[in-house]
């Protein structure tokens, strides 16, 4: 059964959010603008599923970002960018942990100068 609960979820998902986000903009854009909603929506949902992915993917994480004895992914609440961040204030993230880091410092440039994106998202 909960395979079968699992693929339906799987399956709706991405309909489902195409449904919401022309909701959310029909409802919101006239008061918010278009682009500041579409924004909000997509960074907002971004925060939600960095959640969802740092503890469904946890043994994913645990297994190939940090070293044996480093901080553990999975923390409810938690983001992947923290847990990261947390193994790189340590120095027990793997090969792959580092790759990652570099990735988003890279990216999010308005914290190059500030210790980079994944120590700037510690919670």
């Amino acid at each position: 059964m909960g395979i079968l609960l699992y693929l339906i979820a799987v399956t709706l998902f991405l309909p489902l959010t195409a449904l919401n986000i022309l909701v959310v903009v029909l409802k919101n854009a006239r008061a918010k603008g278009f682009f500041r909603t579409l924004n909000q929506y997509f960074y907002t949902g971004a925060i939600g599923l960095d959640i969802f992915a740092n503890y469904e993917f946890r043994t994913l994480w645990n297994t190939f970002l940090r070293k044996k004895n480093g901080y553990k992914f999975g923390m409810k609440g938690e983001t992947i960018s923290s847990a990261l961040g947390k193994n790189q204030k340590a120095k027990t993230l793997s090969g792959a942990g580092w790759i990652l880091v570099y990735f988003l410092w890279a990216v999010d440039y308005q914290y190059w100068k500030k210790g980079g994106h994944c120590l700037n998202s510690i919670i």
